[in-house]
């Protein structure tokens, strides 16, 4: 079974198709977020350091980290305050970490910091990224998540983008990287503005599993994009994508309804033995009076500002 292995200084976690979805907390990240750009800027991380606890203690597994604040000079801007911010997260938090960036050389400078065994986010079907990215993560021995687009940009047909996707596994290979560290996002497109994006992504997945036999991700809320109250949109989501193959997302865990989905699905899929996390989580649990929406008493986080992430080489925003 393919296990792509991810740790801080003290804590290993494992993605896998027999183990617990990853969710990767997509907070610390500028674009979008006008406010949070402008204190990273001034060198202001207070909102850095409250996203970081908030979402680990609403259950995230990982957390990215992304610090393009501006792309004025992002090669010389970009490397120093990555790594800033990556030292206080990690010092802050014991999860994993994805190390979030389009600028290679600001990956190489977090690289060299980083603790433990972050996730490299990320390299794509472009030969010039190929071959800056790839070489890094034999380098320094860590994962990768694999973008399936490439010069020609997004293709709308899956089976181009399952190309690329192999493409890359292979071209990993030529580097010594084996192919369970390889994390492909098959790209989710907006469901409001293509009607088959659901469908679309459930066939990868599939493919993605039994053929090219790696894990997968995404930016989950690419697929409510445009629409009304997305989250629930992305709650229903959640347990189609994970019974179909994927084995992590990025996403925002401060949104009960899909952190919800996602320990149900744990529980349907048998990767919640004995339904263990479920109860822990649950087990003071009561409906709201009057028929209101549920409440629930753990686990004790904020629900935060809207924000998200900015999908690559032109795919929808990943905003919640």
């Amino acid at each position: 079974m393919t296990r792509t292995i991810v740790a801080s200084a003290t804590r290993e976690v494992v993605i896998g198709f027999d183990q617990p979805f990853c969710v990767i907390g997509e907070r610390i990240n500028p674009t979008g977020r006008k406010k949070l750009a402008a204190e990273m800027i001034e060198g202001n991380f207070d909102t850095v350091i409250k996203d970081a606890l908030e979402q680990v203690a609403a259950g995230a597994t990982m957390l990215d980290v992304n610090a393009g604040v501006t792309a004025v000079n992002p090669n010389e801007t970009e490397p120093p305050l990555l790594v800033r911010t990556l030292e206080i997260v990690q010092n802050l938090v014991d999860v994993p970490l994805s190390i979030d960036s389009s600028v290679t050389a600001a990956i190489e400078a977090a690289l060299k910091v980083a603790k433990g065994r972050p996730l490299v986010n990320s390299v794509t079907g472009e030969e010039e990224k190929l071959e800056a990215i790839l070489p890094l993560c034999k380098k320094y021995d860590v994962p990768v998540v694999a973008i399936s687009n490439d010069e020609t940009g997004i293709s709308m047909d899956p089976d181009v983008r399952f190309a690329v996707a192999r493409k890359i596994v292979e071209r990993a290979a030529d580097h010594g990287i084996k192919s369970h560290d390889i994390v492909v996002d098959p790209l989710v497109m907006p469901i409001g503005a293509l009607g088959s994006a659901g469908l679309q992504v459930f066939a990868l997945l599939r493919r993605l599993r039994e053929e090219l036999k790696v894990n997968t991700t995404c930016g989950l809320s690419n697929i409510s994009f445009g629409l009304p109250h997305r989250h629930g949109i992305n709650a229903g989501f959640i347990p189609m994508v994970i019974g179909a193959g994927m084995t992590s997302a990025i996403m925002n865990p401060c949104r009960p309804q899909e952190m919800e989905a996602v320990r149900a699905a744990n529980v349907l899929n048998g990767t919640d033995q004995n339904c263990s996390n479920w109860i822990m989580t649950y087990r003071d649990y009561k409906p709201a009076e009057g028929g209101a929406a549920a409440t629930m008493a753990a686990p004790a986080a904020s629900a935060g500002r809207r924000g998200g992430r900015a999908a690559r080489a032109g795919a929808a925003a990943r905003m919640d």
